[in-house]
């Protein structure tokens, strides 16, 4: 893997790992269109831990709010981590030999950002404290998250969504998604490097740290400026632009 390519995908997963628009879609897309290999586990262990790093450190006043005067929150994480690492272990297999296709990938992005932008349009909120996110609608995040297996889905993507429907405002289900995204994250993360270290990958040590740092700067400044965006937009532009990647991906 060239520098080049490695700063690529490193900004590609920085990026659509908290926009709703998918950074497993991006990643097989991107390729693709350069021509290139598809990266390996190694490079994808390093840029998973890069953007884990950057949400703590993003969402660092947040995480400790739940581990002190939030506890509530804390428990709702882990409860709605709970779906998508049984969804993962039995379905990994699946998915990664009979969805990966750039069809697939397609219509995801078109079906998904038709329903975030519907959801976001025409659901109900409710001014619910973070805390206060509650089993059921934890349940429902955390099984919504199992969607996003498919690529082309957006993990942030389906579970925004999924707070939307269930109430939540635009600020809450964001950062509850972020933060789900913590433990999410590093599951994926800790899968990669234990399949390296089965399969005795080498890792190619420069291009793992250029992916690494651009997917940490870009996912840390993704996060900042979602969060200030939503102070005075919807997701509606966002989801029409997923809509529209979706049909040019189909018409190209």
């Amino acid at each position: 893997m060239s520098i080049f390519q490695a700063f690529v995908l490193g900004i590609v997963q920085g990026v659509t790992e908290f926009l709703p628009i998918s950074s497993s879609g991006f990643l097989i897309l991107v390729p693709k269109f350069f021509g290139w290999e598809v990266q390996s586990l190694a490079f994808d262990a390093f840029v998973h831990l890069a953007t884990l790093a950057a949400v703590i450190v993003a969402l660092s006043t947040d995480i400790k709010l739940a581990f002190t005067k939030q506890r509530g929150l804390l428990w709702w994480v882990v409860l709605a981590t709970i779906p998508v690492l049984i969804g993962g272990f039995v379905l990994e297999e699946v998915l990664e030999l009979s969805f990966r296709s750039t069809e697939i990938v397609a219509y995801s992005f078109i079906v998904w950002g038709i329903v975030l932008y519907l959801v976001d349009r025409y659901a109900k909120r409710k001014t619910v404290a973070i805390e206060k996110t509650g089993l059921k609608r934890s349940l429902a995040i955390g099984v919504a998250q199992v969607v996003a297996l498919v690529p082309g889905t957006s993990r942030s993507g389906i579970t925004i969504t999924a707070g939307l429907a269930t109430g939540l405002s635009r600020d809450v289900a964001t950062r509850f998604s972020f933060l789900l995204g913590i433990p999410t994250i590093a599951a994926a993360g800790a899968l990669k490097l234990l399949q390296v270290y089965r399969g005795d990958a080498i890792l190619d040590l420069l291009p793992a740290l250029v992916g690494a740092i651009a997917a940490f700067i870009t996912a840390f400044l993704t996060i900042k400026f979602l969060l200030a965006f939503l102070k005075s937009h919807s997701f509606a532009e966002l989801a029409i632009v997923r809509v529209l990647l979706g049909i040019l991906i189909l018409v190209i």
